[in-house]
């Protein structure tokens, strides 16, 4: 796992063909059989009616309410699933009471241990995997009887160890692991729609 880029660029196109050729390698350092074992969960607990909860930092934090929006409301088009999906990481007012009264390290783990409950799951994205306040959720989340899954990157720290499925990125360069976190997101969205999904024109009804 080496840094990119290890060389400069003179132009933006020189530097997006490297980029996306490093992107490739760095999508094919992923456990599949992880992935696949997401999907599943996913798919699995949201017929049950569990609750779907995300979170992260920064660029993290975005991919976390992206989710929302494409299991939530991408999910449902053409299909009888209704997933239960909130975030962590976008309500501001009740982030900003957490980190000013309480602490940023409970930010996640604060609104988890008033909302979720047994059998629901967490899916948790860091690209360093040591963010305290993702660490700590991960804990509570275990704790509390979820299932958790770890979106991470660099050598995935604490993050990828507790959760109970981890998918790690061998990369490190944000970008690059943002983008493929973004990928697996997408994903595992994707294919829990496909997978309620029977009849060829509504197959090919997919937005690829």
């Amino acid at each position: 796992m080496s840094y990119f880029p290890a060389d400069k660029y003179d132009d933006a196109g020189a530097y997006a063909q490297a980029y996306f050729s490093r992107l490739s390698s760095v999508a094919s350092t992923l456990d599949f059989g992880a992935l696949s074992a997401a999907g599943q969960l996913l798919g699995e607990r949201a017929r049950k009616g569990a609750t779907i909860y995300s979170c992260g930092n920064g660029g993290s934090a975005a991919i976390a309410n992206h989710l929302v929006c494409d299991c939530l409301k991408g999910v449902r088009a053409n299909t009888d699933l209704k997933p239960r999906v909130q975030s962590l990481s976008t309500n501001i007012e009740l982030i900003t009471a957490i980190v000013n009264d309480i602490g940023v390290e409970e930010v996640f783990e604060y609104q988890l241990s008033s909302l979720g409950l047994a059998g629901d799951v967490l899916i948790a994205i860091s690209s360093s995997g040591t963010s305290p306040n993702v660490v700590r959720v991960i804990k509570t989340a275990k704790e509390m009887g979820l299932a958790t899954i770890a979106m991470t990157g660099f050598t995935g720290g604490p993050s990828a160890k507790l959760a109970d499925i981890s998918l790690h990125v061998s990369a490190k360069n944000y970008g690059l692991i943002e983008d493929t976190h973004q990928s697996m997101m997408h994903i595992l969205a994707q294919f829990m729609r496909q997978s309620q999904l029977t009849s060829p024109e509504l197959l090919g009804s997919l937005k690829f």
